[in-house]
């Protein structure tokens, strides 16, 4: 057997063992981000949000193949990757409604958090941003002898920003321990992908001599899978690995976006392949979980969500002076 097909066998026997915790995991995701959207629409949430849902197999496929001591950097729609990684649900929903209790203070809000003690490096709102942060982790990895890998998540729009081409190239220079994962939900904020990019951009990645693979973002299995030969293929000093997810997100851009641009008949045609489902069919299918098991399973789930947010209102907001009480203390004052 070979390496490849190694890895792979590995990653399907993963799955298929605990397939049940990865199909959790992205219920998790899913009940936090309908949580989050009732209460943005509270007026709970401050400034905007940017949800995951739809997109769930993505994280959680990619960060079930890292090891304790990978880092991670996630986007603006960033709620997701912090989940998968196994950022406490309780924690950054009190960090989203402003909290004392929050991951970063409640001072970091929802496009901005940063979890170290699991592997976040942040989320970026500026697009691109988690492809520089990743490099230059990923540079220090590698200066220092650590066998850890680095992965930048980022939308398929970020193809088109400086960040991508300098940093992948720079990556493959220096054959950094990087993974770039481009999660193409097929739109750019408002705009198709086909109608403001040229090419194709796994090519742009191949021209560099980077490793790619592209698989089906809507199944958690197929993301695995890739995600372990990536990760192998950048732990082992090849250099960097580019995985394309083709995904789609169920919900508009942000808050504000009612999803207007799509083609009559994408969402419905999608939502048949919400990455939940495919999972929990398949579950079934193989004898590994039946009906009410995996109903048992949502429910504990939707129960533990209503929790987070009973407890994220019931929080108390950092004191008015908090912030500069700690500058002081730092000592940068």
């Amino acid at each position: 057997m070979s390496g490849t097909d190694r890895i792979v066998a590995e990653a399907a026997e993963l799955v298929r063992t605990e397939g049940t915790a990865l199909l959790e995991r992205m219920l998790l995701i899913r009940r936090f981000e309908d949580a989050v959207q009732r209460l943005f629409q509270r007026g709970e949430v401050h400034g905007t949000t940017h949800l995951y849902s739809g997109q769930e197999a993505g994280a959680v496929g990619v960060c079930a193949a890292l090891r304790p001591g990978d880092r991670a950097a996630g986007t603006y729609r960033g709620h997701g990757h912090a989940l998968a990684l196994g950022v406490d649900p309780q924690g950054l929903m009190d960090e989203l409604l402003g909290r004392d209790t929050g991951v970063c203070g409640g001072r970091a809000g929802s496009m901005n958090v940063v979890d170290l003690e699991h592997g976040l490096v942040g989320c970026f709102g500026i697009v691109g941003g988690s492809i520089a942060a990743v490099t230059g982790v990923a540079l220090a990895f590698q200066r220092r002898g650590i066998e850890h890998v680095a992965v930048a998540f980022f939308g398929e729009g970020t193809s088109n920003q400086a960040y991508f081409a300098e940093c992948l190239n720079f990556a493959q220079v220096l054959r950094l321990p990087a993974v770039f994962v481009c999660e193409n939900n097929r739109y750019m904020e408002f705009t198709p992908i086909e109608e403001v990019t040229a090419g194709d951009i796994v090519a742009r990645a191949e021209a560099l001599g980077v490793w790619t693979r592209t698989v089906d973002g809507m199944d958690v299995q197929a993301v695995h899978a890739g995600a372990s030969e990536a990760v192998a293929h950048a732990r082992a000093g090849e250099g960097p690995a580019f995985l394309q997810t083709l995904t789609y997100r169920f919900v508009g851009h942000s808050r504000s976006d009612p999803g207007a641009y799509r083609k009559p008949g994408e969402l419905d045609e999608m939502r048949r392949r919400d990455p939940l489902a495919v999972e929990r069919a398949r579950l079934i299918e193989a004898g590994t979980a039946d009906e009410s098991e995996l109903d048992e399973l949502e429910g504990r789930v939707a129960r533990r969500i209503d929790e987070v947010v009973e407890r994220a209102l019931a929080a108390p907001f950092p004191s008015a002076d908090a912030g500069m009480r700690e500058y002081k203390e730092s000592g940068a004052a």
